[in-house]
């Protein structure tokens, strides 16, 4: 099997580690000598590309596709994802994959989420996945897109943070958590890689949604320091970024339902707790 992986990251190694094993000839696209070393560490080939820019027309022939890379910064366009699909208008894959975003259901006032809730992006950035996700359904009528909450584990953890005392929003004052170990996201997308999935779309999240003080609590715990100061909406506006407003406007519960009703996934971290200590113990040690 011919695998291609664009935006070969973190989670994309995962998975290029995992199709190596699986006897794949893999290929994964990134954008940087360093992440390319990492790609070629785990068995791959590695292609440095500029998806806004650099000619796509030499990509490999695909059997299986997964598509990690995110959309550019602005507009409501993944104009880098479709670049690349015309570039691999002529081979149609056994399997694709798209990690897309659960910010595509919007504000969903606390509610609990299934992947039957109509998408409502309401920011830019959410409606660059919504372009995405219907495009790569364009191209490949069975691929599988996995709508990916807060990515967490080793490396990607607000560490420094909670050392320096940042205050967070209140739960008071803001909407719940979701999250997803970055291990279980590769796992379940080379799952979704190497079978026919009954369901075009999946909530790849822990299924345990909390608030978000709980999240920093539990860290700042684990690192023998003081929890987090608490601050309100007010004080947030004038201190956080627009971005990190967006994001903390936005409150759901996402359900994994379907994911384990259709699946035989086994969560490694399905609470967030052991997902974290497994990420600190994974961490480099700290001066």
């Amino acid at each position: 099997m011919q695998t291609l992986i664009i935006g070969c990251g973190d989670t994309g190694v995962r998975v290029a580690a995992r199709a190596v094993a699986a006897g794949d000839t893999v290929t994964g696209v990134v954008r940087s000598d360093a992440s390319a070393a990492r790609v070629r560490a785990v068995g791959a080939h590695a292609r440095i590309l500029d998806l806004d820019n650099d000619p796509l027309d030499d990509l490999p022939h695909v059997d299986r596709l997964f598509y990690f890379a995110p959309p550019p910064r602005e507009g409501t366009v993944d104009t880098r994802m479709a670049r690349v699909l015309d570039a691999l208008a002529d081979s149609m894959p056994q399997r694709a994959v798209y990690i897309s975003t659960s910010g595509v259901y919007g504000d969903c006032g606390g509610a609990w989420v299934d992947e039957n809730r109509p998408v409502n992006a309401e920011s830019e950035r959410a409606k660059r996945r919504v372009d995405a996700e219907t495009r790569m359904l364009a191209y490949c009528g069975h691929a599988c897109i996995l709508r990916a909450p807060g990515i967490y584990g080793p490396n990607r953890l607000p560490i420094q943070r909670v050392l320096d005392g940042t205050p967070i929003l209140d739960d008071a004052d803001g909407g719940w958590s979701n999250r997803i170990h970055i291990d279980d996201l590769a796992g379940i997308a080379w799952l979704a890689g190497t079978r026919a999935m009954p369901h075009s779309v999946y909530n790849a999240c822990d299924g345990n949604p909390t608030g978000l003080g709980v999240y920093y609590d539990t860290l700042a715990h684990m690192l023998d320091v003081a929890p987090p100061p608490r601050i309100s909406w007010a004080q947030a506006q004038a201190r956080f970024s627009a971005m990190r407003l967006s994001f903390l406007r936005e409150s759901r519960r996402l359900t994994n339902q379907r994911l384990l009703a259709d699946t035989d996934y086994v969560f490694s971290f399905a609470d967030f707790r052991d997902g974290l200590a497994a990420s600190l113990r994974a961490e480099p040690p700290r001066d």
